[in-house]
């Protein structure tokens, strides 16, 4: 049940007198449809059922703020307390000194809301940034791929056989069914040989603990299906414990993480990272530097995803780009729906200096969408996924993209204050225009705030 906000102003003072007004996040708060959301998320709950629910902005509010700091639920939670400014984002009139909610309840609101409602903040944080965007935002767009690594361990036979061994041993102990041996003294050794298994002298010791802890792992993942004896409630667990315990180095679709089997093994053909375990996302940005659409996949090919990223910008936006240029990675498709879909290719002999400098231009701004997947990474949490599963996978993308708009919207925000200010000190309309171009905005610093 939810029912709705009764704001309560302070006799002596307000929250949003205390606060500079002319901060970003103050002046991103104010500019954000709250409404929109509310909406949209009201009809998720119960009404005249249940304990009351914390209010919609709030949550929308703290998810926001979760992935423009680059938190965890906990931090997020804890910093709200304590900073008046994310208090004054999440609608408060007075400042609270308690948590807003446990960090558990943003797991809960982003399962009600599920991928939709994620992608509704994506829509709305495109919609912020159109103020300062000009009419050709949606006539060409960049697309890139990449992989979004999953929060797992450097996945080997070994350290998966010990997961298995361990959690057999687990389910042993919970349902207490016998066990005829532990192989408690057996593993120290096997574990204790496969120690520095790359000095020459330990290859074939190593070699052979390998084997034998593939051996006690079939005995004991046996002997636990012998004795659940029709208990079906660890069917699920068993099909992957099989399944590690049964596969070779070059099977199809191995299981590289036990509490997340989705995982992907994908080469991006990088120097220093040969292998990343996650899955595959597409990002659409526009020339001037805003994400348009971020969606998920599991390890398609590059071409195969323009179609799906294309159907959602069309989805989020209601428009439709005219351009689309990628790497080659996506060469064999030359159109999508009527997007034009540009590659970088040796030049026609009919071209004319002119198309070959226009082209030549168009696929150096392209390089541009890299830098934008470095930020999403390292500022944003695409870097490592913390979300669990394919759900996970799908609304982390897009929580990444839709802060990255809104700290775009945060930073044009604040060179705005900064040119009124100094038309106030100097009324010079030229120097105005040059510090608000947004050339020179891109190509500032990436700010903190």
């Amino acid at each position: 049940m939810i029912k709705k906000k009764v704001s309560r102003p302070s006799l002596f003072y307000s929250l949003a007198d205390m606060l500079d007004q002319s901060h970003p996040l103050y002046r991103l708060a104010d500019k954000i449809d709250w409404h929109r959301f509310e909406e949209a998320f009201m009809p998720l709950y119960s009404h005249g059922m249940g304990a009351q629910a914390k209010d919609i902005r709030l949550m929308c509010g703290l998810l926001i703020l979760k992935h423009v700091r680059n938190l965890s639920d906990e931090s997020v939670v804890e910093q709200w307390s304590e900073n008046a400014y994310y208090q004054y984002f999440c609608g408060m009139d007075t400042f609270s000194p308690g948590q807003p909610c446990a960090s558990m309840e943003l797991v809960h609101f982003r399962h009600r809301i599920g991928e939709s409602g994620v992608e509704l903040i994506l829509a709305e944080s495109i919609r912020v940034n159109d103020d300062h965007d000009d009419k050709g935002t949606f006539e060409t767009g960049l697309i890139d791929s990449t992989v979004q690594e999953k929060n797992v361990t450097y996945p080997t036979d070994a350290k998966l056989l010990k997961k298995v061994i361990g959690k057999i041993k687990k389910i042993v102990e919970t349902e207490g069914l016998p066990m005829r041996r532990s192989y408690t003294r057996k593993l120290k050794a096997i574990y204790r040989d496969q120690r520095f298994r790359n000095h020459p002298r330990n290859h074939k010791k190593a070699k052979k603990a390998d084997r034998e802890l593939r051996t006690i792992a079939g005995r004991l993942l046996r002997e636990l299906q012998r004795n659940l004896n029709g208990n079906h409630s660890y069917d699920e667990q068993i099909s992957i414990f099989i399944k590690v315990v049964n596969q070779k180095k070059n099977d199809k679709d191995k299981i590289y993480s036990i509490h997340e089997p989705e995982v992907q093994c994908i080469s991006k053909g990088k120097e220093h990272k040969k292998y990343e375990f996650g899955n595959k996302v597409s990002v659409i940005r526009s020339l001037g530097g805003l994400i348009l659409g971020a969606l998920s996949f599991r390890n398609e090919y590059d071409g195969h995803t323009i179609d799906k990223s294309l159907e959602q910008v069309r989805r989020i936006n209601g428009k439709e780009l005219k351009r689309l240029a990628g790497d080659r990675g996506y060469r064999g498709k030359k159109e999508s729906a009527g997007t034009k879909i540009l590659i970088p290719d040796i030049p026609k002999a009919t071209d004319s200096y002119y198309k070959k400098r226009k082209k030549r231009k168009l696929f150096c701004k392209r390089a541009g969408i890299e830098p934008t997947i470095g930020h999403l990474k390292s500022d944003f949490r695409l870097g490592r996924n913390f979300y669990k599963g394919v759900f996970g996978d799908n609304i982390n993308i897009m929580l990444a993209a839709a802060a990255y708009n809104f700290r775009r919207a945060m930073r044009l925000l604040l060179r705005l204050i900064r040119s009124l200010e100094l038309w106030l000190e100097t009324p010079d309309l030229t120097t105005i225009q040059s510090q608000f171009h947004p050339c020179a905005i891109y190509s500032e610093n990436r700010m903190t705030f």
